[in-house]
């Protein structure tokens, strides 16, 4: 397995890696396997997932569960069970295979169009139906409505065949000389094709005429293309959705349409000038995959801009997206056909689903870079350093427009040229050290809180540090195993976007965290409480100021009552009353604690008494006791006496309950009547009753 890293979006390519031949016995192959590590680190995803000679169609069932793939040398088709990890089988044809297409959700009905004019139709026991069209096919399309298969070549004509009746519908002449591909719209079923002098024309299939003629000619893109000789043809053709069309030309360039409008929204070149292959939609992403021999590239939809790329070393023929999944097949002009995992286009299917712990394992380890050790200058940066001499030597190794030079002979050179950088990287290499050395000590982290979110994570930070600190329980500790949500990636956004905030005064909030709703309507008291006090204390302050004595300057209620009446007598005596310092009156405490005597067993009789009296009574009268409004404990020397209140919803459905019973009753009819003609008489036995 290979993993590339074009525009910092990883690739995993599984199909890279030695293969074993087929002639070779299982003794010499289990031999190989142990002892050669290149064929130890290989994947192999799919068995036998290869071609004798070159493939040149791949394409997944619709129910996911088959991978069908054509290819030569001699022709063949070959079907892979993806639950068994290995081909189910294989089938011999007369002819290369151009494409084809499955009929039904799994392999049982598949359409074939071969290079010398005949369609196959195959089934689960092999070739169904076979027959020829007038001239060389290039593409083909089913219309599921009509029953109806188009095959599209080198003529001006769509030919139809129904596949109900077996026989040729009349075919729809278009103005083109030659037709190169075609598509069914996935929701209207508008019928397209791309024509030899640059056209697209539209069909309606139920009443078989032409609704409209795209000219692609009209778009700009053609002023660009140097020494252009001939109109661009149009190659490839793929639907998104209702309105959004794909359309792929002869010269490398990748037109995006609305059926409203008859000039492109977004036109994307390849820069190969190579013809497009393939084109392909991602809709998660709101991607664009398009395809020519030599790459495929990745762009976004509305932007044109490049997400990434894959290019391997051989011709490309054709490509096929797993659905929902970031897994791609390429067929190709080499025996294997390529498999590419991309993670961030999405999970692998069910049926491989190992390789994303395989893929996030390989992420979390930390591989050296082959060039670690090297560092690349330009030609310019060799001259300031004084080392143009040692172009051409071993010292320097060339890479496109530089050199790749030792790390340990830079550093010198570096040293030489400027001594003060020198010095100033002498000091920064010591405090590394002196930071490295003092990495136990205690430090002070400064700790930032992001601005969404703020609540959600202080309490994450508090559990890292009691997780560090080992204070938190082994139950936390268990559920808490998984990474931290500040430190994930995934979750950045849940801290940084505001449609992420979570609102604290929503009704489904409450619904859904109603303890830490209680907890925060209490914390609130507890501060409004405090902030009365600190109030409070700051009103008699600016009163002592003043002159005036507060309430907590007297020793009892009594006493300041009769100082008040004093003061209203002697409000001449009041003003001149010393006042107290600020730490005296500070340090005098407010409110004097009460103490208790408890005789000896007080604090457990009541229990024990409650105890004996809850195990006398019957379970009905247990219930009768837990289902009322009021309920009283006592344990230990504690006792507490609370109401459970009942939601205006569930004394509703208590009226409704109740009142449904009554009407019940009054209609219900007893049994009796009927049953009295079916009792049997009683018998009786030497005088007693036995029945």
């Amino acid at each position: 397995m290979q993993v590339s890293n074009p525009n910092n979006v990883k690739i995993y390519n599984l199909s890279a890696g030695k293969s074993l031949p087929d002639w070779l016995s299982d003794q010499k192959r289990r031999k190989l396997q142990k002892s050669d590590p290149d064929l130890q680190r290989r994947i192999e995803l799919i068995q036998d997932f290869e071609m004798p000679c070159i493939s040149s169609c791949v394409k997944v069932s619709p129910d996911k569960n088959y991978i069908c793939a054509t290819g030569t040398y001699k022709p063949r088709l070959r079907c892979y069970d993806v639950n068994q990890l290995s081909m189910k089988f294989e089938r011999g044809l007369d002819a290369e295979v151009i494409k084809f297409m499955f009929l039904d959700q799994d392999y049982s009905k598949i359409l074939f169009l071969q290079d010398d004019r005949n369609i196959e139709l195959h089934t689960q026991y092999g070739r169904h139906y076979r027959f020829r069209i007038p001239k060389f096919g290039r593409d083909l399309q089913y219309h599921k409505p009509s029953c109806n298969a188009y095959f599209v070549g080198a003529s001006s004509e769509i030919y139809r065949f129904n596949l109900e009746t077996g026989q040729f519908q009349a075919p729809l002449t278009t103005d083109a000389t030659e037709i190169m591909c075609c598509d069914f719209n996935p929701q209207h079923y508008l019928f397209s094709c791309g024509t030899k002098e640059g056209t697209v024309e539209c069909w309606d299939p139920r009443d078989k005429t032409r609704a409209a003629v795209l000219d692609i000619t009209k778009s700009k893109f053609i002023e660009n293309i140097p020494h252009l000789s001939s109109i661009p043809t149009v190659t490839a053709l793929k639907y998104r959705d209702g309105l959004t069309l794909g359309v792929g030309t002869s010269t490398g360039h990748v037109l995006l349409y609305d059926l409203r409008n008859g000039l492109p929204i977004r036109v994307k070149d390849h820069q190969y000038d190579l013809p497009i292959k393939d084109l392909d939609f991602h809709k998660p992403l709101d991607l664009v995959l398009s395809m020519d021999s030599k790459i495929v590239k990745l762009w976004d939809r509305h932007t044109g801009k490049p997400y990434t790329s894959i290019q391997p070393e051989t011709d490309l023929n054709s490509m096929c997206l797993v659905p929902e999944s970031g897994l791609i097949f390429i067929a190709n002009e080499a025996p294997k056909i390529l498999t590419y995992y991309i993670p961030s286009l999405g999970t692998a299917p069910k049926w491989c689903a190992f390789l994303d712990t395989l893929t996030e394992e390989l992420e979390e380890s930390e591989h050296q870079s082959v060039y670690d050790d090297y560092k690349f200058v330009t030609r310019r940066e060799l001259e300031e350093l004084g080392m143009e001499q040692f172009i051409g030597s071993n010292l320097l190794r060339a890479y496109m427009h530089g050199f790749f030079v030792d790390i340990r002979l830079f550093r010198k050179f570096k040293s030489i040229a400027e001594p003060f950088s020198y010095e100033q990287y002498r000091k920064d290499q010591i405090r590394k050290k002196i930071d490295e050395k003092t990495d136990g000590r205690l430090k002070v982290q400064k700790r930032k809180l992001p601005s969404v979110n703020k609540n959600l994570a202080y309490r994450l930070h508090q559990e890292e540090e009691e997780l560090a600190s080992g204070e938190m329980s082994k139950k936390k500790k268990m559920k808490r195993a998984g990474t931290n949500l500040l430190h994930d990636d995934r979750f950045k956004t849940l801290f940084e976007d505001k449609d992420f905030e979570v609102d604290t005064q929503s009704e489904e909030y409450r619904l859904l965290n109603p303890v830490l709703a209680r907890l925060q309507v209490s914390k609130k008291k507890d501060q409004q409480s405090l902030m009365d006090k600190f109030d409070k204390v700051e009103e008699e302050e600016e009163e002592e100021r003043e002159g005036r004595p507060s309430e907590e300057s007297s020793s009892s209620s009594s006493e300041s009552e009769s100082d008040s009446s004093e003061e209203e007598k002697q409000p001449a005596q009041s003003s001149r009353r010393t006042k107290v310092p600020e730490k005296k009156r500070a340090a005098a405490p407010t409110s004097k604690p009460k103490f208790f005597e408890m005789k000896e067993g007080e604090q457990f009789r009541n229990f024990k008494e409650n105890r004996k009296k809850q195990l006398k009574k019957t379970l009905g009268e247990r219930l009768k006791d837990e289902t009322q409004e009021s309920q009283h404990t006592s344990i230990g020397n504690k006792e507490m006496t609370y109401k459970l209140k009942r939601s205006s919803r569930d004394e509703e459905k208590a009226l409704a309950m109740q009142k449904h019973k009554t009407e019940r009753r009054q209609i219900r009819r007893s049994a009796g009547e009927i049953t009295q003609k079916f009792k049997p008489k009683p018998k009786f036995w030497m005088g007693q009753r036995v029945q």
